[in-house]
């Protein structure tokens, strides 16, 4: 049986979905996040030493790192389905968006979650004023450059068809669609790059999609 360590509002939750649309049985272990540091919870590390998720089982073995467990899920279980034929241009593509999302897409996200919270910490009134100048500088002259270089990267790509890949729909577009919700929260993403947009709703709709939130819990990021 898969069991799915699972991490509220979390990576998590795209592997969810993918056992939803694969059709798997599936049982979940719940953890949740320190409501003042937002990590998780030191059991995790009983799981893997690195104590982070997403991370499921799958009898003796242990599989970590959202891009290894779609591709181990899709291999082991999929018969075909959700990915590209190999050899093909398709599976190119489909492999290079499997990386690029926690290899390019992540990074300025976390950057701008971090400094956007040292603005937000206690700190000594003397000191306050340098840290934000700090903050604001390196926001302004490389973490928000990048976020705007990214998020149209992907409005061009998601303007060529309707899904990451093409117009079929890949777990590609699942391993995706985490840095994209992550936009919408921390990043501004908005209208003003429709075709975004557009996939969420359409990810959002799918019914998979939606009994992986039932199972998983709140999601913020779906909201």
């Amino acid at each position: 049986m898969i069991i799915v360590h699972h991490l509220n509002n979390s990576r998590s939750q795209r592997v969810l979905w993918l056992l939803e649309e694969l059709g798997l049985e599936y049982e979940i272990k719940y953890y949740e996040r320190d409501p003042k540091t937002l990590l998780a919870p030191d059991s995790l590390r009983q799981i893997h030493p690195l104590g982070k998720s997403p991370v499921i089982t799958d009898g003796s073995l242990t599989v970590a790192e959202s891009g290894a467990i779609i591709e181990y899920l899709v291999e082991q279980y999929g018969s075909g389905r959700l990915v590209p034929p190999p050899g093909t241009p398709e599976r190119s593509r489909y492999t290079y968006w499997l990386h690029y999302a926690e290899g390019s897409a992540m990074p300025p996200l976390l950057l701008k979650l971090v400094f956007d919270r040292i603005e937000q910490q206690p700190m000594p009134f003397f000191v306050k004023p340098i840290a934000r100048s700090i903050t604001s500088q390196v926001k302004a002259g490389f973490i928000k450059p990048q976020l705007e270089l990214h998020l149209d990267f992907l409005e061009a790509e998601l303007e060529k068809s309707l899904w990451f890949v093409g117009n079929e729909f890949t777990a590609a577009d699942i391993q995706v669609s985490f840095p994209v919700e992550v936009a919408v929260a921390r990043a501004g993403l908005n209208p003003s790059r429709p075709s975004l947009i557009k996939f969420l709703e359409r990810i959002h709709a799918r019914p998979a999609y939606q009994r992986a939130l039932a199972r998983g819990g709140a999601y913020e990021l779906a909201d």
